[in-house]
């Protein structure tokens, strides 16, 4: 079985604490370790500590979002630099819920193509699909006409906003703290996906009509309801995640994916199993 990470589907830095070509590779999905992300535990030490203390998950999920409100001064934009009064771009409404919001809209758009970068840059894993292929295949890095387009759309989602990663760095960090809460560390979650056709995705391995080895893009909506996963495509792709790739779940913070079941799960090599 295929289970290293294409070495075109990484970048050699990321910012945590362990590698792409571990982070990414059909091993970790099966035999995972904590995955930290560079200085959030020690820069936010004291909110995490405040969070032990807190019996309640709707508590602790009000807690974080205060916490978010005042450590990024999102009433008071003004102290980040950022004018609210400007006649220009409006940039100051642009957080990490825009962002999830957006990701629900369209995982194709602005504020995806931002937390894909995110991705990159974190965990080394490049983004493979957004409105389109970004490479042409799997043998090169050659870039394909999407690709500029990516780079736009995640550069105008960036431009002006208030340190919109170290955002995302906290709300990964924390959903990472919830679910250690809940999962034994080796614990994996069955998750679905609705697909029309496995050929749209790249595939490492096919070892017969219901299991392939994939390369998965480097952020992905999966879902805990299979039959969520139906209402999106013909074919149902199957797989055991580890929670330490989980970046939102649906029930993490109040009146977002209520119902859905959604999961957003970073990418990588999967095992999956392709069911009707």
């Amino acid at each position: 079985m295929v289970a290293t990470l294409p070495p075109n589907a990484q970048v050699p830095i990321n910012h945590c604490n362990l590698p792409a070509s571990i982070i990414g590779s059909l091993s970790f999905q099966h035999d995972p370790e904590p995955i930290y992300i560079d200085g959030v535990s020690e820069l936010h030490h004291r909110f995490f500590t405040e969070l032990d203390g807190i019996a309640e998950p709707e508590q602790r999920a009000f807690h974080f979002m205060d916490y978010m409100t005042v450590r990024f001064r999102f009433k008071h934009p003004e102290d980040t630099g950022l004018d609210p009064h400007s006649s220009g771009i409006r940039r100051d409404k642009a957080d990490y819920l825009r962002l999830l919001r957006g990701w629900l809209f369209d995982p194709n758009g602005q504020e995806a193509a931002v937390m894909k970068s995110w991705v990159e840059s974190r965990f080394g894993l490049l983004s493979r699909f957004h409105q389109g292929p970004l490479y042409k295949d799997l043998e090169s890095d050659t870039t394909s006409s999407h690709y500029a387009a990516y780079l736009r759309s995640r550069t105008r989602g960036l431009y002006a906003t208030n340190a919109l990663e170290s955002q995302m760095d906290l709300l990964y960090s924390y959903c990472q703290y919830e679910l250690a809460r809940t999962y034994e560390p080796t614990r994996l979650l069955h998750l679905y996906r609705g697909i029309d056709r496995l050929r749209e995705y790249e595939v490492l391995q096919q070892t017969d009509r219901q299991h392939a080895t994939l390369l998965l893009n480097n952020l992905n909506s999966f879902t805990r309801n299979r039959d969520r996963a139906d209402e999106f495509g013909d074919h149902i792709l199957e797989v055991d995640a580890c929670w330490q790739k989980i970046l939102f779940y649906s029930g993490l913070l109040p009146g977002f994916l209520v119902g859905e079941e959604e999961v957003i799960l970073i990418g990588g090599v999967y095992a999956v199993t392709i069911t009707h």
